[in-house]
Order: structure tokens, then C-alpha cells, then sequence
């Protein structure tokens, strides 16, 4: 549905995003990610054709950004990260002006606008003026105004910034909710967020995409951790295709082993321990949560 190729987008001598490509069909719920200044939210801007690539392309379906964008721009719903709201008007006045902005057409504005409200759960504050919310009720207001026009693709940037943990359940339910129906893009910072409610992530450095995988792939078992009751170095390093990572002792005296791999030998690296007179206290598959990968891609953890 999204297909973005070679995107590059400069400022001066700075490039922000640097020659990226990735493919997104419909109905996924993508994630991305990246330090600040990684180059997420300008590829947000060029693809809802806010901001316009130095190089590259991106098409949506048999259009394109730059030739087609006001048609590209009229099937996307975008939150952007400050959430721009006009203070002074009341909720339900401001999504009905939004209604308008966005085509919907006035016979349909009231049902749009309801819908909207009720799928962001603002009932209760709809005729409250928008300077009197919290910031998590102005956040749930920017993100009806994207609902308004239902969509096929919307793009959320922090869409759980400034909500509490009840309003976070509430917008991960939301998520999945417009998965049915739209390709979901939701980028922040908080990897909790991404794994909650994407099935791939793509994870920037520096402006450009480092990592394009799916999550039950990328976090997938790399390795075995067991727990004995003595050193068994010699016994494993003669295991064919097993690398010994790291050795610890622990406070109980045993020591534990990280190895690299395939954790389908976990079989016979038991059967070899046991045999070789060592005393087996654990044995499970390491695997890596996003939150390790993210680090690892950004050079902050060592690798293995």
C-alpha cells in the first residue's frame, strides 16, 4: 500500500533522512522508531506530503507524493507530536470545523463527529473548552480529529504522550481497532508502546533505517543461558556450531553460561552436561525484548 523508495530529505549540509526504502501493505500496525533527530518525523511529513523529499518517492497505491498529493492526502488521518488544537474552542465545535477541513461532508458531519468521540471516549469532555483539558484529553482530542474522515492510513506520532495508564489501554485497544480497517504508523519513543501494538518495527539511526523486521522475528531466541554446579567450558566448546559468550558466577556458587546457539540443541547440550558428571540447575532460550535490540542497533550495549 505504502511503498517509499530511496527517500532522502536535506537541509543544507545536515540529511535527515538518508536514502531510506521500506514497503508497508495494508492493514499493517508498523512502529517507528528512534532517538530524537533520528529522521522519524520528517518521514512522516513527507509521506502525509507536509515536507517534501530532496530525493526518492513514495506512492500509495497507484499514487504518488508530489503529483498526486492532495488525493494521498485526503485517505490519511495524521496526529502530529504537539497535537495543534485551538485552545478556545469547545471540543465538539473544534471537531466539527475539522470535519469540514478534512471533506467530510455537512450532511455527515454529525455522525463522523460522534463516531470520533466515541471511539476516543470524550463524551464526557465534548463541550468542554479544549484549554480547560489535560494534556492526555488534548492528546485523545488530536487524535478524533484524525478518526474524522475514516481514513485507510493514519499516522500517529507519540500517540500515548500525556496519558495515563488507563488512557494508554484505552488508545493500544483504539489501535487495534483501526488495524481492522486502516495501515496503522505509530512512532515514540516508548518501546512498551510498539510492542503492545505493532506487528513490525522499522528502527532509525542518524536518518537512516537500521532495522526493518518483524517484532515475533526480531525477538526471536538467539542463544541458551544455562546454571551449573561447576566450570564446563571444556565440554561445551566441543559442541559442534556453540560459542561461549559469557561466563558468570553466582552469589549460590554455580555458574551460568550465555551461549550462541540455535536453541534447538538445547537436547544435546543437556545430554552432554549431564553425561559429562555436571549438575544441570537451568537451561531456557535467551531471547531479546525490543528494548535490547533498540539499544544494540544504537551502540549502547555491546553485541552477542
Amino acid at each position: 500500500m505504502i511503498q517509499v523508495e530511496n527517500l532522502t530529505r536535506r537541509y543544507g549540509e545536515l540529511t535527515a533522512v538518508d536514502n531510506v526504502s521500506f514497503h508497508i501493505p495494508r492493514g499493517e500496525v508498523v512502529g517507528l522508531l528512534g532517538h530524537n533527530g533520528a529522521g522519524k518525523t520528517t518521514i512522516m511529513k513527507m509521506i502525509t506530503g507536509f515536507l517534501e523529499p530532496t530525493a526518492g518517492s513514495i506512492d500509495v497505491d497507484n499514487l504518488s507524493i508530489g503529483q498526486d498529493t492532495r488525493a494521498i492526502q485526503k485517505r490519511i488521518g495524521y496526529l502530529p507530536e504537539n497535537c495543534p488544537v485551538w485552545p478556545e474552542m469547545r471540543v465538539i465545535d473544534y471537531l466539527v470545523y475539522q470535519a469540514g477541513l478534512h471533506g467530510v461532508p455537512e450532511h455527515e458531519r454529525a455522525d463522523a463527529v460522534a463516531s470520533a468521540i466515541r471511539r476516543t471516549a470524550l463524551k464526557e469532555k465534548a463541550v468542554a473548552s479544549i484549554q480547560t483539558l489535560s494534556r492526555g484529553y488534548r492528546q485523545r482530542v488530536g487524535v478524533a480529529q484524525a478518526l474524522l474522515h475514516n481514513p485507510d492510513i493514519i499516522i500517529l506520532d507519540e500517540p500515548t504522550n500525556g496519558l495515563d495508564p488507563t488512557q494508554i489501554q484505552h488508545m493500544r485497544h483504539l489501535i487495534a481497532e483501526l488495524a481492522e480497517t486502516a495501515t496503522v504508523i505509530v512512532s515514540t519513543h516508548i518501546m512498551q508502546e510498539v510492542q503492545a501494538v505493532c506487528e513490525r518495527v522499522l528502527i532509525m539511526r542518524r536518518g537512516q533505517l537500521v532495522v526493518d523486521s518483524r517484532l515475533d522475528a526480531l525477538q526471536q531466541a538467539k542463544g541458551l543461558m544455562v546454571e551449573l554446579d561447576s566450570h564446563a567450558e571444556q565440554t561445551l566448546t566441543a559442541l559442534p556450531a556453540l560459542t561461549v559468550l559469557e561466563r558468570t558466577e553466582l552469589s549460590n556458587g554455580h555458574y551460568q553460561y550465555r551461549l550462541d546457539t540455535p536453541a534447538d540443541t538445547a537436547p544435546k547440550v543437556a545430554s552432554a552436561l549431564v553425561t559429562a558428571g555436571h549438575q544441570l540447575y537451568a537451561l531456557q532460550p535467551l531471547r531479546r525484548d525490543l528494548e535490547t535490540v533498540f539499544a544494540e542497533v544504537n551502540g549502547e550495549v555491546a553485541n552477542g
